[in-house]
């Protein structure tokens, strides 16, 4: 994906700093326009996502670009023992950590701030990794990949919900006009940063999905790579193993 795609394009800061102080921004809003901008979509297909990774039974979980934590929490209640929530920007970690109290799930859920691009974990730590909807804001996406992979036991699951563009018409017109003219409007409306939404949608149409991201993971050294498109092709959940 270009690194040109930036939250803030007259910023000087990179595009790790600036998509930190982009979510520390729009946390008191995100949940809420999440469900607004997905049409409440988002929440089925992390239910989907939880299922295919509880398969294995995974007992240490660990959550990359957790953001407020619903996956985590999903993957908590879902039987995981104990599920690390990691996250850039301490705005979006304050309101998972609320989360996480209000449904007693302390002993179980843990939200740090961290850089997925540099874990700090030693190797084989995880029997899965899960990113919703933050692999794209990767500043190298190989690298945090490949940090993936690293923390991974092998025979470990990685499982990535990514936005996606759909390949069929109309779906996809309809795709491009709602992320180029709608999107941003809605998210100055609810949160006063279009910009925010401006480069999600960007960074979601410039993002490698399907196979081209299957390669990439095949290049990493993960095998066994399926994507499975979600409601006609918007979004994708990808999953491989160690």
């Amino acid at each position: 994906m270009s690194r040109d795609i930036l939250p803030y394009k007259d910023s000087e800061l990179g595009k790790k700093q600036q998509v930190r102080q982009m979510f520390d921004t729009i946390s008191g809003n995100y949940d809420g326009l999440n469900r607004v901008i997905t049409l409440g979509l988002d929440q089925g297909w992390r239910r989907r996502l939880v299922r295919l990774v509880s398969q294995n039974n995974p007992r240490d979980v660990l959550d990359i670009a957790t953001g407020t934590g619903d996956l985590a929490l999903a993957l908590a209640k879902a039987g995981a023992t104990r599920v690390v929530g990691l996250d850039l920007a301490p705005g979006m970690l304050e309101v998972g950590r609320k989360k996480v109290t209000r449904q007693g799930l302390d002993a179980r859920v843990e939200m740090v701030e961290g850089d997925s691009e540099a874990l700090e974990f030693p190797d084989a730590s995880f029997d899965a990794v899960t990113v919703a909807f933050g692999v794209r804001n990767f500043e190298n996406l190989e690298k945090g990949l490949a940090e993936i992979y690293r923390v991974l036991r092998p025979g470990g699951t990685l499982a990535i919900l990514e936005t996606s563009v759909p390949e069929k018409q109309p779906f996809r017109w309809g795709y491009q006009l709602y992320g180029r003219y709608l999107l941003p409007r809605i998210g100055k409306w609810f949160s006063r940063d279009g910009s925010a939404y401006a480069y999600l949608s960007e960074s979601a149409a410039a993002f490698p999905y399907g196979q081209r991201f299957n390669n990439i993971l095949g290049k990493i050294g993960f095998i066994g790579m399926k994507h499975r498109p979600q409601t006609f092709g918007v979004a994708a959940i990808y999953v491989a193993t160690k």
